[in-house]
């Protein structure tokens, strides 16, 4: 709206009246911000399925996401797991159905301390084909007890991230209530 008024040369609040009188509906600014944002448009792509290998491929991908993602992020498509083979599935939906570019996950590692960092960032840079860039951060937690968690954790956990509201939204909307 200030835009606007500011291309006419007249007040905001004049915008505000002749948006209420002719009833069109003002945006939030969250909306607003989205809009800037994306000046295209949304920067995925939701589709449906189009033969049987992608009709199974959604259901594994929401399924993941029912059982694995953290919905409580009400502003990102989030997913953690120790398997990599688990995070290249959830990935490759993401990049099918949803139409998110692989250049825009973003992710996080959760690492125990006696482990080594590096050496784990390379392994799961390597196992998800991701840019180094890509592994935004890594959290080192300080080891507890005997350390029987060693050979189901010895890689740590691995979070993949795609933050759009959107797309969150459409995915939980898809979820069984």
């Amino acid at each position: 709206m200030q835009e606007i008024a500011a291309l006419l040369g007249c007040s905001v609040n004049r915008i505000v009246y002749w948006m209420r009188k002719h009833g069109i509906a003002r945006r939030s600014i969250s909306e607003a911000v989205y809009a800037r944002v994306n000046p295209n448009g949304d920067p995925f792509k939701l589709r449906a399925p189009r033969n049987m290998e992608e009709a199974k491929l959604l259901g594994l991908g929401i399924g993941l996401y029912w059982g694995e993602g953290t919905k409580a992020s009400k502003n990102a498509v989030r997913l953690g797991n120790s398997d990599p083979a688990l995070m290249r599935k959830f990935m490759e939906f993401l990049q099918v159905l949803c139409g998110v570019a692989k250049q825009d996950f973003k992710f996080e590692l959760q690492i125990y301390s006696d482990v080594d960092k590096k050496a784990v960032e390379q392994l799961w840079i390597k196992a998800l084909d991701i840019k180094e860039k890509q592994l935004y951060k890594t959290r080192v937690t300080e080891r507890r007890g005997n350390g029987s968690y060693r050979r189901k954790n010895q890689y740590g956990v691995m979070t993949i991230y795609y933050g759009n509201t959107k797309l969150r939204n459409k995915l939980v909307g898809l979820l069984p209530r």
